[in-house]
């Protein structure tokens, strides 16, 4: 709305100026007015530096991901907490250039609000696309590349849902974080990585080496507690009903064929 608002002002005042201007130039060459035509389709186009961010629409409705994940719990969680991380990595950038929030990971544990409200945003617009509702989720799964390394870094996919959920207990994520499978920077191994609050492996400094997150799960209270409450594990266990493996892939595609971050919405 404010960009919008911001586009509408630079519209009108430019076609104000452009009139006055046009009125009082009546004896000006016809080269002249066409240079003052140019400058205010310019004008028209110039990139309007405020709120670079946004919060990115869901892919399916706020009940799609019942009865794993409950209406309540999404609408609030996305039009709440996501949007309030949003307007605060505005504010902190507000007047800078603009770059896509993948960007600002690497060195985000170098300034407090792009580590806390940055991080927010692209671990949320990262979690919303890697679910599904049910009927479509329960038909994916990993690919046979993905399940390679699964089976190399891990041993079973069994095996690496058993970790993945012991990562997300609340006695190894205390209090409020995120647990991701990510790849290496080799693109050869798998991890299973637990994060503190809004940071995540891309992030210099959080783990031993950064890595490329596939499938992220937020257990912050607000991802759960309305439906599950202090039930934590069987959160998690059910979050698997809804994960969809095709996006998943895509990811594992992605970083190991690039060997960086999948960007995401907004």
């Amino acid at each position: 709305m404010k960009l919008a608002t911001t586009v509408s002002a630079l519209l009108v005042g430019n076609a104000a100026a452009f009139s006055m201007s046009m009125k009082s130039d009546i004896g000006s060459s016809r080269r002249d007015i066409l240079k003052k035509g140019a400058a205010f389709a310019a004008g028209i186009a110039a990139p309007v530096a405020a709120n670079a961010y946004v919060v990115p629409d869901l892919p399916y409705a706020f009940d799609a991901l019942e009865p794993y994940i409950d209406a309540p719990t999404m609408k609030i969680h996305h039009d709440k907490h996501h949007a309030t991380y949003v307007a605060n990595i505005n504010k902190a950038t507000e007047g800078k250039e603009e770059v896509p929030i993948l960007d600002l990971m690497a060195n985000a544990l170098d300034a407090t609000p792009v580590r806390n409200n940055g991080g927010g945003h692209y671990n949320h617009a990262f979690f919303w696309d890697e679910l599904a509702p049910f009927d479509k989720a329960s038909k994916t799964k990993p690919s046979a590349a993905l399940s390679a390394m699964i089976n190399k870094s891990f041993g079973s996919f069994d095996e690496m849902k058993a970790k993945f959920e012991a990562q997300a207990a609340p006695g190894a994520v205390f209090g409020s974080g995120w647990v991701w499978l990510a790849v290496n920077q080799k693109g050869d191994e798998l991890k299973i990585v637990g994060t503190p609050n809004q940071d995540n492996p891309l992030m210099k400094g959080v783990c031993d080496e950064t890595y490329l997150p596939i499938l992220g799960l937020d257990v912050w209270e607000h991802a759960y507690y309305l439906k599950y409450q202090n039930r934590r594990p069987e959160y998690v266990s059910n979050w698997w009903n809804v994960v969809n493996w095709d996006k998943v892939n895509e990811n594992f595609d992605y970083v190991v064929a690039n060997h960086v971050g999948v960007s995401v919405r907004g």
